[in-house]
């Protein structure tokens, strides 16, 4: 089978680059006789750092939604798999061309939270109508991946695709995540802390309001409020101008750490280091960073809304996301619990279990076989 993967742009979406390149290294592995092609568009930039906000956009729109649709289009393949959502448009030409294609959605944030694209575009009314057009191509496809069951059930609601035409299909957790040598850990946590009696909390991602970042520092001034030493990890991107005015008029200062956008291997030493994950979000699409965290023997404190629980399981604690006092409440149990603490965490290495990138990909790739088996089956003319 010759199986085109449809990418992003490169150094755009970190998280779309691990979704493909794990998509493309298990596929090598399993099915060792298909021909894997990789179509992703030019970069409109050559300042990589900075692409959504610099370089000349119309070349970028002229680069996104005629070139390389058209470059895709030209490729033969016996199935095309769109691996991000916000790259559905490419299948309106697949689709008329009559050319299996497939398009992995990872969620449909933008529909619950539109003031999103307020912090990330210029124009946001022009980009949400962009994006609105994009998303939609997943009607045009033959079938779709949702990466959880909360996912799946948005698609079908906001886009009214049929359920039976949705596969769910969980994202996997890389290997990398893991536990370090203690003695690592420990050297680790000593440059990030002012003394060792402190509880060290992580939240890790974006600030959008989803985040429910401000659920986060309410719970670093309620522990501190009960004079117990605490500090936050924010790892990610920077504060909003809202948030950094809590956290003056708050005195919360020197409660905090920032980290900006650490690599892999940073945020993995963040992970063994942490006393616990904060991660109160009110909409996730999957939640990979809950598994990552468990994957790294660290405890997580999660929200029981969206596709959180089913992701989780019970090896988290789930609370209702701005339930700050049941939130501070979990944090101090975890400190003071030796043994639920160490059972939360077996549970978590438990769950890990079962999100690989094997699992996910074997699934991915029965999916392309169940597709390009059906359509030979049907008539030309009909296809």
């Amino acid at each position: 089978m010759r199986v085109a993967v449809v990418r992003r742009e490169p150094n755009v979406a970190f998280s779309m680059d691990v979704y493909a390149d794990n998509l493309v290294s298990q596929l090598k592995k399993i099915r060792p006789n298909w021909e894997i092609i990789e179509i992703s568009p030019e970069p409109w930039s050559d300042d990589l750092e900075n692409l959504w906000h610099s370089g000349n956009p119309l070349r970028k729109y002229y680069e996104r939604f005629y070139h390389h649709p058209r470059v895709v289009r030209q490729t033969q393949a016996d199935i095309f798999h769109i691996i991000d959502h916000t790259d559905g448009h490419v299948a309106y030409g697949l689709n008329k061309l009559g050319k299996p294609v497939l398009i992995t959605c990872h969620d449909l944030v933008q529909y619950i939270y539109p003031e999103i694209l307020k912090n990330e575009s210029r124009f946001p009314a022009f980009s949400m109508a962009v994006w609105q057009h994009s998303v939609k191509g997943i009607i045009a496809a033959h079938r779709t991946i949702a990466v959880s069951t909360n996912t799946a059930k948005d698609i079908n609601k906001l886009l009214n695709v049929c359920l039976d035409q949705i596969a769910v299909i969980p994202n996997g957790v890389e290997s990398k995540f893991c536990i370090l040598p203690a003695e690592t850990v420990a050297n680790w946590r000593q440059k990030y802390v002012d003394s060792s009696a402190e509880i060290c909390l992580l939240n890790v991602g974006s600030n959008h309001q989803r985040k429910n970042i401000l659920t986060v520092l309410k719970v670093v001034k309620a522990i501190a409020n009960l004079d117990i030493p605490v500090r936050l990890w924010k790892v990610g991107e920077k504060f909003y101008p809202e948030q950094e005015q809590y956290i003056k008029a708050n005195g919360l200062t020197e409660h905090i750490t920032f980290v900006n956008n650490p690599d892999s291997e940073a945020l993995i030493h963040f992970y063994n280091a942490a006393d616990v994950l904060l991660a109160p979000s009110l909409y996730e699409g999957f939640g990979l960073t809950i598994l990552e965290t468990m994957a790294c023997g660290t405890p997580v404190i999660t929200s029981n809304v969206s596709s959180l629980p089913e992701v989780a399981g019970d090896a988290a604690i789930l609370v209702e996301p701005t339930d700050v006092e049941a939130i501070t409440n979990a944090v101090i149990c975890l400190q003071k619990d030796a043994n639920y603490r160490q059972n939360l965490i077996a549970k978590g290495l438990a769950r890990v279990k079962e999100f690989t990138w094997k699992r996910t990909v074997e699934q991915t790739a029965k999916l392309y076989e169940e597709i390009v088996d059906s359509r030979s089956k049907v008539p030309a003319e009909l296809a």
